[in-house]
């Protein structure tokens, strides 16, 4: 069981770094809203890839997002600005997904698109030192 764990978490941290390589094309093309959500699934995946060492996920996203913050965050396990940078990405992505005249600056893409690649590269290491 712990490396069927071990092997998801693997997968779904590919997964967080094809998504987040997905957000930089979609930004080089000026597709910001696109490359918005992207991030935010980097980031989420990135997370899912922890979760899957504790033996926990759920359907939703909030849910995973209650458990990091909870085990992870409130412990010190891991610094309150990462939560903030997920957060973050979910607000930006449900308002580039659902709001019709959502508008974001090439600044603000290229900021969500640094905090996901340095929340990745946080869980990245988080993994190796703790698992």
């Amino acid at each position: 069981m712990a490396n069927r764990g071990a092997d998801l978490s693997k997968h779904r941290l590919n997964k967080a770094k094809d998504e987040l390589e997905a957000s930089k094309l979609l930004f080089e093309n000026k597709k910001l809203s696109q490359s918005i959500n992207r991030s935010y699934y980097s980031i989420f995946h990135a997370v899912r890839a922890l979760l899957a060492l504790e033996n926990f996920d759920s359907r939703k996203h909030t849910g995973v997002i209650a458990f990091f913050n909870k085990q992870f965050v409130k412990t010190g396990k891991i610094g309150k600005e990462y939560s903030k940078i997920l957060m973050d990405a979910q607000d930006f992505r449900n308002d580039s997904d659902y709001d019709d005249f959502f508008l974001i600056s090439k600044d603000e893409t290229l900021a969500q698109l640094n905090d996901a690649s340095r929340f990745i590269e946080m869980i990245e290491g988080y993994i190796k030192e703790n698992y």
